[in-house]
């Protein structure tokens, strides 16, 4: 990310972007720029909504309201990636976590399975989004992924496309090498990561995924991880042999096929 200003805040807005515009900022969001961080009229921020770049723009303090007068843009929007995440809720403040890491690992999509021995059962999607559009203010992310409502982990996979590699951390997978269990997903295939509960998969879970096809065994060690830490652990491997951390060669993707 050479020359990416990292010292202007950023901020996301939900109205078009575009050189002229104005956009009115909601309370929270006048009182960040001009009471937390001590902002005046002038002052410069980075403005991007997921859709059309990021853009500078300039604070507009006025009476009753603060908004923002775009000017040029910054950075051209980038194209989102294409993973998956697929995960079991967790308690509050390690579900936070998990959300803004999968967002700083480029996830395109969060979905929320319940499990048989998951101990949350319901979610906050309003949360999980604020903390998704956390990560990318302070990351310099552009794109933010789907949050999809919680779903039955059958009903989940039933919904799945077929051509769509499912990689499922399983501290029972035959192959203890996660780069060798990788190795047989082709580089260029749409990706979904699945992270099941702390309580693990229950034996007809385990069996279900195991009937799918495409399907691919992760494990993660020698430890057991727990649920917020394998998701990092995890999205970094998927990243590093399968995604945008590495070059990606046509002799593989072809290869694979």
């Amino acid at each position: 990310m050479s020359g990416y200003d990292f010292r202007a805040p950023r901020l996301y807005v939900e109205a078009p972007l575009g050189q002229g515009a104005s956009v009115a900022l909601d309370r929270a969001q006048a009182h960040y720029l001009t009471r937390v961080l001590r902002l005046k009229s002038g002052g410069r921020v980075l403005a991007f909504n997921g859709h059309d770049g990021e853009w500078d723009a300039a604070i507009d303090i006025q009476k009753r309201a603060v908004c923002l007068r775009v000017g040029v843009r910054t950075r051209a929007q980038t194209e989102p990636g294409d993973l998956h995440y697929l995960f079991a809720p967790l308690k509050t403040a390690r579900l936070d976590y998990m959300a803004q890491k999968a967002v700083e690992m480029g996830a395109s999509l969060l979905q929320p399975v319940l499990t048989r021995h998951g101990q949350v059962t319901r979610l906050n999607t309003a949360r999980v989004r604020a903390n998704c559009i956390e990560a990318a203010e302070q990351c310099g992310i552009l794109n933010l992924p789907e949050i999809a409502e919680p779903a039955a982990l059958f009903r989940a996979l039933a919904a799945r496309a077929t051509e769509r590699w499912l990689i499922f951390c399983d501290e029972d997978a035959e192959v203890a090498d996660p780069l060798a269990a990788l190795a047989e997903v082709p580089l260029r295939s749409p990706r979904a990561l699945l992270i099941g509960p702390e309580g693990g998969f229950a034996e007809d879970e385990r069996t279900a995924l195991l009937k799918l096809p495409n399907v691919v065994r992760l494990a993660l060690g020698p430890r057991i991880l727990r649920a917020d830490t394998a998701a990092v652990a995890a999205l970094a491997l998927v990243q590093s042999v399968l995604g945008d951390w590495t070059a990606r060669t046509d002799d593989r993707s072809g290869s694979s096929q």
